[in-house]
């Protein structure tokens, strides 16, 4: 450790990140479990972007958010398990400092965007359900884009100003951190200097960010409630719903598991809970996505055998 704050205190350069277990008998088996779901998760994610990309089928707005978030479900569990898997092998915890905050820029750009995402994807479904006649000029290839580029430069603004913020606490000691990646919760715990601003920006660009976004979720499918029930045939009112089911799911996990992740910060010591809160983030939720858009979705089933047997749809 470098000098930096005066002789009594010293700037931390680097993390001792504990983990997931403290037992040296079960980290052949995590390693062997994170390595599995990571490899599940990453070869289901490029699947279903392989076949919405050789689908015709699949060339429409909701599968085009669709691609888009599997490619953000690889990224998210890249910028974590990798790392831990290396630590696990090498028997070393620390993390430098830079590569601490780095990561922690990565993972809040990259969930950042996936907040975003499924805002789309809830707006598409309404304009899908509710104004069928416009959906086409609503929703356009040019819209699709720019409400992508648009996720993009809302999340990096988020990403970027929590990192700068956390950039410039002082870190003097101690320099465990009780996870098994960086995140602000952890780090605010460790800080030497006062938190209450980067808690109350925490909550205030998290109420902007993520608040907002669930806002417009909840009043898209509220008015797509409404439309769908005035069907008149049952078989019709099962099809509408069964296209927002597993946005909804997914919706629903996403956001409880996050609410839970950073609602607690007033706790003055966070327990092994914030890691199955951690592994529910980072591993489950895009392990799951690809199972639950595709569990009762027979065309991307049906696209999904046709890549697997190598072969591309001939429709």
């Amino acid at each position: 450790m470098q000098s930096k704050f005066g002789a009594n205190s010293t700037a931390i350069t680097e993390f001792i990140l504990l983990g997931l277990v403290d037992t040296p008998g079960l980290q052949p088996v995590v390693f062997v479990v994170f390595l599995f779901a990571y490899l599940v998760t990453v070869g289901g994610n490029l699947s279903i972007l392989a076949a919405i990309l050789v689908e015709p089928k699949l060339h429409t707005p909701m599968y085009f958010f669709l691609g888009n978030l599997s490619v953000l479900d690889v990224g998210c569990i890249t910028v974590t398990v990798p790392s831990m898997l290396a630590r696990l092998l090498s028997h070393k915890r620390t993390v430098p400092y830079r590569a601490c905050l780095t990561q922690l820029f990565f993972f809040h750009l990259l969930v950042g965007v996936d907040c975003f995402l499924l805002t789309a994807m809830a707006y598409d479904r309404f304009l899908a359900i509710c104004r069928p006649l416009t959906y086409s000029t609503q929703m356009s290839q040019t819209v699709q884009r720019i409400l992508v580029v648009v996720s993009w430069a809302l999340a990096f603004t988020n990403a970027l100003t929590h990192t700068v913020a956390i950039a410039t606490l002082n870190f003097c000691g101690p320099n465990v951190i009780n996870h098994f990646y960086c995140d602000l919760p952890q780090l605010f715990q460790l800080s030497c200097s006062s938190t209450q601003l980067n808690e109350l920006l925490l909550f205030a660009v998290g109420f902007i960010m993520a608040g907002t976004p669930l806002a417009l979720i909840i009043t898209s499918y509220a008015h797509v409630a409404a439309a769908v029930l005035r069907i008149r045939s049952a078989e019709g009112r099962k099809k509408a719903f069964s296209t927002c089911g597993s946005h909804l799911t997914v919706v629903a996990i996403f956001y409880g598991s996050g609410i839970f992740n950073y609602m607690r910060l007033g706790t003055a010591k966070h327990s092994d809970k914030d890691k199955g809160v951690g592994v529910f983030n980072t591993v489950i939720n895009p392990m799951l996505n690809p199972i639950i858009y595709s569990l009762r979705n027979l065309d991307v089933q049906g696209a999904l055998w046709r890549v697997l047997r190598g072969r591309q749809s001939l429709a």
